[in-house]
């Protein structure tokens, strides 16, 4: 998969889906949609509490010629749900995201337009220069743990999104 899609893109540029979290603002979710009024806003949650939602964003931007989707998995560190107290869950919702999306890019795939699955991994509510109370081993981890997930569900890139410190 590697070898192909480096050669697809040393062929032409390819297109990257739309922001998730928009499309999901767009889809007025409930409280319960998230899981309840301590999960609202959660976006990652729903690869568990509304899956169908999740792969209808995947599929929409698929129709349209995407050739890469991203897992819904922005905020999905250890360390991030933790927030809403969802920690523990962390490889378990990267590696559902990630089939999510790459059920819908096999079955938008092709010979001639083969579909990408990319890994989003967001940064953290921690750095180390700016906010402090973690180390690299730390923050290590936590990626980790997610990168894990993500590629055991299917994805073919691990893609690294606004991640930064000072």
């Amino acid at each position: 998969m590697r070898d192909q899609f480096l050669s697809r893109l040393r062929e032409r540029i390819l297109v990257i889906d739309g922001a998730t979290g928009t499309a999901l603002q767009d889809r007025n979710l409930s409280s319960e949609d998230f899981g309840g009024e301590d999960l609202a806003g959660c976006n990652e949650n729903l690869v568990l509490t509304r899956p169908e939602v999740i792969r209808s964003i995947h599929q929409s931007y698929l129709e349209v010629g995407s050739d890469c989707i991203e897992t819904n998995t922005f905020g999905a560190t250890e360390l991030v749900l933790n927030e809403y107290e969802l920690g523990p869950k962390a490889e378990e919702i990267n590696f559902i995201a990630s089939q999510l999306a790459r059920e819908e890019a096999d079955r938008f795939s092709s010979a001639e337009h083969p579909r990408w699955v990319l890994g989003s991994m967001g940064p953290t509510t921690k750095t180390l220069s700016v906010t402090g109370g973690i180390t690299f081993d730390e923050l290590r981890d936590h990626f980790r743990i997610q990168a894990h997930g993500l590629l055991r569900g299917g994805c073919d890139i691990l893609l690294v999104e606004t991640v930064q410190d000072t």
